[in-house]
C-alpha cells in the first residue's frame, strides 16, 4: 500500500546517493510496469477522466507508467479485507497521473495533475458506494529493477519506511498512457493528508453503471471470503 507525502515530512528519511547505472537497474524505468496477473494496466483500458468511470479489470493489481520526459500514470484496483467483520470487504478503483522525480537518495516522488479520481464501495459505511477526486502525492523510499529469469525485468518498489510493494512486470518499454494533461476540468489541489485507503477529501459523484459492476465483483468476493 503507497505512503502519502505527509509522512516524509514528519519523519524524513536520509539515504545515500544512488547511482541510476546498470548495476541499479538492469534497464530503465521507462515504460508500464504490472503486478501479478498483469491483467491491471494503465491507458485507456482502465480509466475515463471525462465522465470519472472506470473499465473493469478481470482481476485486482497495480500498474504504473512512466514516460522519459517525467510524466507517470497509475492505475490500482483492490479489494481491502476487514479480519473484525469479513462481510466488510471495501473495492477500490483509483486512477491519476502527473509528473515524477527520481531523487538522487533513491526515491520516487509522484505529484499528480489534480485530476485523479477514484471510486470506492464499502458495504459497512453509511454511504457503500461513490466517486470521488484523488491527489495525493506519493513518496517511494527506493526503487530497483532486477531480470527474472522468465517473466524478464521486474520492478521493486517501496514504501518510505521500507515495506515493499508488489513487485510489477515490465508490459512494455513504451509506457501506455493517456495524455499527460489535465483531463477533466478541476481545480487542482494536492492532499498530504494520510488515509487508510486511497482517499482524500475529494468532491464524491455515484455512476450507475460503475456502481452496478464494482458491487457485482465485490459481491462475488464476500461470497468466496464467507465460503472459505
Amino acid at each position: 500500500m503507497f505512503i502519502p507525502f505527509l509522512t516524509v515530512i514528519l519523519a524524513p528519511v536520509v539515504l545515500a546517493q544512488i547511482v541510476y547505472d546498470s548495476a541499479h537497474n538492469t534497464t530503465p524505468i521507462i515504460g508500464t510496469w504490472s503486478t501479478g496477473s498483469k491483467q491491471v494496466s494503465t491507458g485507456s483500458g482502465f480509466a475515463n477522466p471525462a465522465n470519472e468511470s472506470f473499465i473493469y479489470p478481470k482481476t485486482t493489481g497495480v500498474s504504473y507508467s512512466f514516460t522519459d520526459d517525467g510524466f507517470y500514470e497509475v492505475a490500482r484496483y483492490r479489494f481491502n479485507s476487514n479480519a473484525t467483520e469479513p462481510s466488510c470487504i471495501t473495492g477500490v478503483l483509483n486512477w491519476h497521473h502527473g509528473t515524477y522525480q527520481l531523487v538522487d537518495n533513491g526515491s520516487i516522488i509522484l505529484t499528480p495533475f489534480g485530476d485523479g479520481y477514484q471510486q470506492i464501495q464499502d458495504p459497512c459505511a453509511a454511504v457503500s458506494n461513490f466517486i470521488e477526486g484523488y491527489n495525493d502525492t506519493e513518496l517511494y523510499q527506493s526503487w530497483q529493477i532486477f531480470t527474472d529469469p522468465t517473466d524478464g525485468p521486474k520492478l521493486h518498489m517501496f514504501n518510505f519506511d521500507g515495506s515493499p510493494v508488489a513487485p510489477q512486470f515490465q508490459l512494455s518499454a513504451t509506457p501506455n498512457m493517456l495524455p499527460t494533461q489535465l483531463l477533466r476540468n478541476v481545480t487542482p489541489s494536492t492532499s498530504l493528508t494520510s488515509q487508510s485507503l486511497f482517499v482524500n477529501a475529494g468532491g464524491r459523484s455515484w455512476s450507475p453503471a460503475s456502481v452496478l459492476m464494482l458491487g457485482t465483483q465485490w459481491l462475488s468476493v464476500v461470497k468466496t471470503r464467507i465460503l472459505q
